[in-house]
């Protein structure tokens, strides 16, 4: 179900939506539609990504293993190549 929401837009950015919109194929609201969209997601992904980041943050305060940043790198990088690789060996802090 959809509900209507209002939104109070400056005359310049209402002209330049409804310029982009028309440039896409789109509607204005189609456009904004998209738009709102697109952030969400986007916030959404992101405060995803804080939360692992944070988790990491514990795990490493918990067991101080880390991995030398170089020593992945050239794994998946090895890896991606075909070649075989040794996996890098967790550092204790």
């Amino acid at each position: 179900m959809a509900t209507t929401t209002t939104l109070k837009l400056p005359d310049p950015l209402k002209a330049r939506i409804a310029s982009a919109a028309g440039y896409a194929g789109k509607t204005s609201h189609a456009f904004m539609l998209e738009a709102l969209q697109a952030q969400t997601e986007l916030a959404e992904r992101r405060r995803e990504f804080v939360d692992a980041a944070l988790k990491a943050r514990e795990e490493v305060a918990q067991y101080g293993l880390v991995y030398d940043a170089d020593e992945v790198f050239s794994y998946i990088q090895a890896l991606s190549q075909g070649k075989e690789a040794e996996r890098p060996a967790p550092i204790k802090l």
